[in-house]
């Protein structure tokens, strides 16, 4: 058994997120209040009681989804044998996966949880990330598409021709003194095969939107998001973001990391401090990231940590004779851990 541990991203968040393995194991209640004082507010009642809206807009929403990774993450561990604070002190040897990836802001979950950055800095770090990214969000009208059945080239070619396109339109321009993105899009998602998210600029969006559509495109739907992330919309919030994470410590991760920008792991804290000042503007090669893994990688077992099933889904769908776990509930946890202590996990630890 080989064990790749991945990390979802903004989008899996749900109210009530957690709340089972906060009541349940200590190992998750001290995650939530570490994460409360990092950001300096009640973060775990935003996860256990919403409101909605406020849980899915992204300056809680990205924070909140990392801290309920963690605190599955933590209570797994704990469950396994590994600590109750491993997530904090760092993953005993023996518990660590071959391998980790986290999607969007999940990699900051795949950072901390390979050692590479502390929990209280991963979690200031993931808070100012929203914040920026928020600000950026509000600076143009701008937003995110889900196609589906069109490769990745076919629609990096759509999407120079719908830059083309609006190039000169009255949007475009009225916005572009505020956003430098204001005329953009860009492939940003490429989540499995024949399932990539486009993102950008409401003109840019719209018109790319159209010619997806025009060339065969299966579905196109807009995404309920705030703005145009992993696209240059966000171009402004990827520069602030880079002066404020250089106060940051990062170390060498003690387990191999697979980058969202260019599905290749990364060990070195000068890699990880690179992907982290450009993966906001960048696209997330998940795709890419999982065929890593499981091929490259060797990983033969994906254990997801977090809110719903949306990684375990996509990685169904791009590779095949991998076992899948889902830890999302107080009850998977028990559940996996079993699973896996039968299959030898820790068993240097017993």
């Amino acid at each position: 058994m080989r064990l790749a541990f991945v990390f979802p991203g903004q989008g899996s968040q749900t109210v009530g997120m957690g709340k089972d393995i906060f009541e349940q194991f200590p190992a998750a209640k001290q995650v939530f209040a570490s994460a409360d004082a990092a950001v300096g507010f009640s973060l775990s009642s935003v996860c256990f009681e919403g409101p909605e809206e406020t849980l899915k807009d992204t300056v809680h929403a990205q924070p909140a989804i990392t801290a309920v990774s963690l605190a599955y993450l933590a209570a797994f561990l704990s469950e396994a044998g590994a600590g109750a604070d491993a997530v904090f002190t760092g993953i005993p040897e023996q518990f660590r996966p071959i391998v980790t990836a986290g999607h969007s802001v999940g990699e900051y979950t795949a950072f901390i949880a390979a050692g590479a950055i502390s929990f209280q800095d991963g979690l200031r770090l993931v808070y100012r990330r929203g914040e920026l990214m928020s600000q950026d969000s509000k600076s143009c009208p701008s937003g995110m598409a889900a196609v589906l059945g069109l490769s990745r080239d076919a629609l990096t070619e759509i999407c120079r021709q719908a830059e083309a396109a609006v190039a000169q339109n009255t949007d475009t321009l009225k916005y572009a003194s505020v956003n430098t993105g204001s005329g953009a899009v860009r492939v940003a998602n490429d989540n499995a095969p024949g399932q990539i998210v486009i993102s950008g600029a409401m003109p840019a969006l719209e018109k790319a939107m159209e010619l997806a559509q025009a060339a065969g495109a299966k579905r196109v739907v807009p995404l309920a998001v705030s703005g145009a992330f992993h696209s240059p919309v966000m171009a402004d919030a990827a520069q602030k973001f880079t002066e404020f994470a250089a106060s940051v410590q990062i170390h060498d991760a003690h387990t191999p990391i697979i980058s969202n920008c260019e599905a290749e792991p990364m060990y070195l804290a000068a890699e990880i401090r690179k992907e982290a000042e450009r993966q906001i503007v960048s696209s997330v090669l998940w795709t890419q990231t999982v065929e890593w893994m499981a091929g490259q990688g060797q990983a033969d077992t994906f254990v997801e940590f977090g809110a719903g099933q949306v990684l375990g889904g996509l990685i169904k769908r791009t590779v095949k004779n991998c076992a899948i776990y889902s830890v999302g509930t107080a009850q998977d946890v028990v559940r996996v851990a079993a699973a896996l202590r039968e299959q030898g996990y820790g068993f240097a630890a017993q």
